[in-house]
């Protein structure tokens, strides 16, 4: 079940509850129902689909801080609780005990995401991909989230989305090394798909070994004097004359025989994000 569907499943609910009470007239009821049925079509809802929606006016509630003051204490002891059952494997156990959490403290991303931990080990996927959406709109940095996000997303064969959460994850916690294994998974189903994730710029601008390698460029005699050859060349030339094209050449061929003889290992992951799947030709490789 896709996010997009969460949110209509979620609208659906809100609207079937509104129809329960008796605050609508007659016309809006009608127009109500009208709704529901339109937005049930238009997304193919079905009834497992709709019951799978969230809460959106309790999310509404959390956001604008209303509703009752939190029982935090047995909140946090209900999900000790939960942590001792997921760790004697107890999943379903565990899930109650966190639903219960939730209940009384729907405002801590951390039940959320616990609870999407347990979904997962019962394998109900769809549900940890609520739990983790819900997690993270109560605190979009949370990096666990993004990371319990990612595993159920490729549980569910969605390696995209899967592999926008594990770079987030990744982002957020540059040395959690599941992180980066589960980000290079991603790539390497998206390959065998003859698809290509998204280049990580922001990723790898704060990858602290292209760093360091960039500050030992800088500082190499050799590399500012090829440096200062091609701003000289370029500004008598222009970049796409003749002396401009070959300065630029040469100072990548010096650029990248730096890079491999520094840390090979760096320049094959870089060559793997930007590299079509499949080899040169972009094709998808043989199954």
């Amino acid at each position: 079940m896709s996010d997009v569907k969460i949110v209509a499943a979620s609208i659906v609910n809100f609207l079937k509850k509104q129809l329960e009470g008796d605050t609508l007239s007659l016309d809006s009821r009608e127009s109500v129902e009208v709704g529901v049925q339109c937005i049930e079509t238009a997304f193919e809802l079905s009834a497992e689909d709709t019951a799978r929606g969230v809460d959106l006016l309790q999310l509404v509630k959390q956001q604008r801080g209303a509703g009752p003051t939190p029982d935090c204490a047995e909140a946090e002891k209900l999900k000790n609780e939960g942590n001792e059952l997921m760790k004697a494997e107890r999943h379903r156990e565990a899930l109650e005990k966190y639903t219960r959490a939730i209940e009384l403290d729907p405002r801590n991303p951390v039940y959320f995401c616990n609870r999407a931990a347990a979904h997962f080990k019962l394998e109900e996927h769809e549900a940890a991909v609520a739990d983790c959406t819900a997690a993270l709109a109560l605190q979009p940095d949370y990096s666990k989230a993004h990371g319990r996000l990612g595993l159920a997303l490729t549980a569910l064969d969605r390696h995209r989305e899967a592999r926008a959460a594990y770079a987030r994850a990744a982002q957020l916690e540059p040395e959690n090394e599941s992180y980066k294994q589960n980000l290079r998974f991603a790539d390497e189903c998206l390959a065998q798909r003859g698809e290509r994730g998204p280049l990580d710029l922001g990723g790898l601008l704060q990858n602290p070994a292209l760093l360091n390698m960039a500050t030992e460029m800088l500082a190499d005699p050799n590399m500012q004097n090829l440096i200062s050859g091609l701003m000289t060349n370029t500004q008598a030339t222009g970049p796409a004359g003749p002396g401009g094209m070959n300065a630029l050449l040469e100072a990548g061929q010096a650029l990248a025989q730096h890079m491999q003889a520094a840390n090979p290992d760096l320049v094959e992951q870089l060559r793997r994000q930007v590299r079509p799947p499949g080899g040169p030709g972009g094709n998808p490789p043989s199954q």
